[in-house]
């Protein structure tokens, strides 16, 4: 059975609007991460009724993406037309009726989305807020974190990705959201975490086999890339010092370089790869080569 929390406090930032002056009249974004829980088209649509996206137009996904209590989860967004604002999230455990209801807006003159209360700290269902604040057109998709609650467990319920717009003729907010199972804590048998993946090549097996990739055909000179280094890294641990540090730097390169090469794949009229894949490549290729 679902357990809710009165309060959940996250962290938290204060927002402003910004000054923009779009080309376009509106904004729209994807939820790449987790699975939407609507398909979407190229604009991200449907998005503009709340509090998911209700207008019509979707099917479906049946999609249910299992998480465990207290676990830090990845949200992946592409943001396809810009405008100036940020973004929230909130959980829903046993219906879509707990979801927060939009945040005020305060108009100005000429602008009737001028800004938007943020919460802080948010108290839950709202997880996080004030994500992403920007201004300016992001250079592809965008990938942050939220920390689920220690004391929610659900078979089937909501995250919210709410998208708060500043410089745009009312209403001011596109939603999209996924449903989720938060199952109990994953606990250890040992006095340690074990991480899923302990090694380099098990994590980039794990994203290119996953499900953000797994209808993707994944590019051959990336795949040398993610291939590559591994193998450097697995040299570097029975070498020299001198050596090790040679082999960990070559390594830490093709990572950057095989994410970077990903979110590349997936701009433009012919993508080779999905959005959702090409942001998963790159945050792990990021986290293995900061660990270098």
């Amino acid at each position: 059975m679902p357990t809710t929390p009165s309060r959940f406090g996250g962290a938290l930032l204060i927002a402003a609007a910004g000054v923009f002056a779009p080309a376009l009249a509106h904004a729209h974004f994807i939820l790449v991460t987790p699975d939407s829980w609507m398909s979407q088209d190229s604009f991200g649509l449907p998005e503009k009724l709340g509090p998911c996206g209700d207008e019509g137009g979707g099917t479906p996904t049946g999609k249910v993406t299992a998480f465990h209590q207290g676990q830090t989860i990845s949200v992946t967004i592409n943001e396809v037309i810009t405008h100036p604002g940020h973004y929230r999230v909130a959980l829903a455990v046993n219906n879509r009726s707990e979801l927060p209801a939009e945040p005020m807006v305060t108009p100005a003159a000429g602008d009737p989305c001028a800004s938007a209360a943020i919460q802080n700290p948010p108290t839950f269902p709202v997880l996080a807020d004030n994500v992403l604040p920007h201004t300016q057109p992001f250079a592809g998709p965008q990938t942050f974190t939220v920390t689920l609650p220690t004391n929610v467990t659900c078979a089937k319920c909501t995250l919210q990705v709410l998208e708060f717009m500043s410089s745009h003729p009312a209403p001011c907010f596109y939603h999209h959201c996924a449903d989720i199972s938060v199952q109990g804590e994953l606990v250890s048998t040992t006095s340690t975490t074990t991480r899923p993946c302990p090694t380099p090549r098990c994590s980039v097996e794990a994203v290119v086999q996953g499900p953000a990739c797994g209808s993707d055909t994944i590019p051959a000179a990336i795949r040398r890339k993610l291939d590559r280094a591994p193998e450097l890294l697995e040299q570097a641990e029975t070498s020299p010092p001198g050596k090790a540090r040679v082999l960990r730097k070559k390594a830490k390169r093709f990572l950057e370089r095989a994410g970077g090469a990903a979110l590349r794949a997936s701009r433009g009229k012919k993508p080779k790869l999905s959005a959702g894949c090409a942001a998963s490549i790159k945050q792990t290729t990021d986290q293995l080569a900061g660990g270098l």
